[in-house]
């Protein structure tokens, strides 16, 4: 037993002695049933939140309207729910009223989907199931409980956790409930950003990707959240670079071989492509081919424009532009310069540049020569040559007599590039480089090469 399941055992069975029903609730319930250890784990109880406070010496009232409160047990966390019914949800999320249940059969019917709705006592070690959530766990089926169109019109978010959990399980959605998502899949529009956001990277970051975004467009959701996206679908591509389809196609095969990516990489495998569709060019005659130039800048861009929309953060937002913008870049590696290599081997987080490389190569001509070569080039370039120390400083251009302002930085730059290139070894050199190719106060190369 983990320490988690032992704290939140303990949680059961101090409730249980002061006279009150507890039970591990939802998906924790869920994931033992399926054999897996929960990553957290929820109480039910018909005692009232004060209760709950007063047994527990370390709580926080997180939804204290909701009858929500944390207890906190040697640093872990377990949530404890007081029975309860909601009625009315004018705004698609929060209930307009609240009343604690008497019975645990009247809080999970509550609830969002049958596969979540089990209840189970730690102490007797038995599963209480008022929902048939067990049989769907078997028929491997996600269904609502109750009336798909009214659990969906309470939270309109459960529409798109409907499709994370069949992808994630690899299960099937029950008819009727999936005809109700693409009855409201429109409704969608009135969640929150950051709530659609985070169910986002869940479906692309736990192992089914590619099912969840099938699910999405199939839904109906997809073409509401991310029409840019949806655009993909039907644009052909050359045949010679990309045999396997049209670059929806090709971004559900990329998608497909991911595994356990990091947030930034999940969203430029999906996005990486999202510039072909407005950039599309046909062949101009018989000799040429369909073409997308510019289709990684104006990718990039897109992308940002995505990923602010759904309230990523910045940091998140410049890494995803960044892999999309760079993403083409590997063909030309091997014909770089030194000092071009160099800097594109030192970007940040160049790892997820290169398995995306991996990965776009992998989903459509299956050629890996240039992902070889890179791969190579960095593992045999040192962390201090790929971003060595400067040769010189601001303040040394000064001391040798040149004045601040930008003729100073284009210097710089041209240390740096020699540095880059192998060139320029030592802080002499690089002095000598300078009085050579640089007069004080002019703004050009003496040599001509300005």
């Amino acid at each position: 037993m983990s320490m988690l399941r032992d704290k939140a055992t303990q949680v059961v069975r101090r409730l249980r002695a002061a006279g009150h029903e507890a039970y591990f609730v939802g998906g924790c319930v869920r994931d033992l049933v399926l054999g897996q250890e929960p990553a957290d784990y929820d109480v039910a109880t018909d005692a009232p939140p004060n209760a709950v406070m007063k047994l527990f010496p370390k709580t926080v009232a997180v939804g204290a309207r909701f009858g929500v409160v944390l207890v906190i047990e040697d640093g872990h966390q377990i949530e404890v729910a007081t029975y309860r019914s909601d009625h009315g949800y004018t705004d698609g999320r929060h209930p307009d009223a609240v009343r604690f249940a008497a019975s645990a059969q009247a809080d999970v019917r509550r609830r969002d989907f049958t596969i979540n709705g089990l209840l189970y006592d730690p102490l007797a070690g038995k599963v209480l199931d008022y929902v048939g959530g067990q049989e769907d766990i078997r028929a491997g089926i996600i269904r609502t409980i109750g009336s798909p169109r009214e659990r969906f019109a309470e939270d309109k978010l459960r529409m798109l956790r409907a499709i994370r959990f069949a992808a994630r399980f690899e299960y099937q959605i029950e008819p009727e409930t999936f005809r109700a998502i693409q009855a409201q899949c429109r409704e969608i529009e009135v969640v929150s950003k950051e709530r659609i956001r985070d169910e986002l990277v869940k479906m692309l970051t736990e192992g089914q990707a590619r099912r969840a975004m099938e699910l999405l467009d199939e839904s109906g959701l997809l073409a509401v959240i991310l029409p840019e996206v949806v655009r993909m679908k039907g644009v052909p591509q050359p045949p010679q670079f990309h045999p396997e389809g049209d670059v929806w196609v090709h971004t559900l095969l990329l998608l497909e071989k991911m595994q356990k990516p990091s947030v930034t990489l999940a969203l430029a495998a999906f996005l990486h492509d999202v510039g072909k569709p407005p950039t599309f060019r046909p062949p101009a005659g018989p000799d040429d081919r369909i073409r997308f130039d510019e289709h990684a800048d104006v990718g990039a861009t897109m992308a940002e424009e995505i990923l602010r929309r759904l309230r990523f953060s910045n940091e998140e937002v410049e890494q995803v532009a960044a892999l999309v913008r760079n993403h083409l870049r590997f063909k030309d590696a091997p014909r770089m310069r030194p000092s071009t290599l160099k800097r594109f081997l030192a970007m940040e987080k160049f790892e997820e540049h290169l398995e995306l490389h991996r990965l776009d190569c992998l989903a459509s001509h299956g050629q890996l020569d240039n992902y070889q070569f890179v791969k190579r080039a960095r593992e045999a370039m040192p962390a201090e040559e790929l971003r060595p120390a400067r040769l010189l400083t601001g303040d040394d251009l000064i001391r040798m007599g040149y004045q601040p302002g930008p003729e100073m930085g284009r210097i710089l730059a041209a240390v740096e590039e020699a540095q880059l290139e192998g060139s320029l070894k030592t802080r002499e050199e690089a002095q000598a480089f300078v009085l050579r190719n640089f007069a004080p106060g002019e703004a050009k190369w003496l040599n001509g090469r300005g």
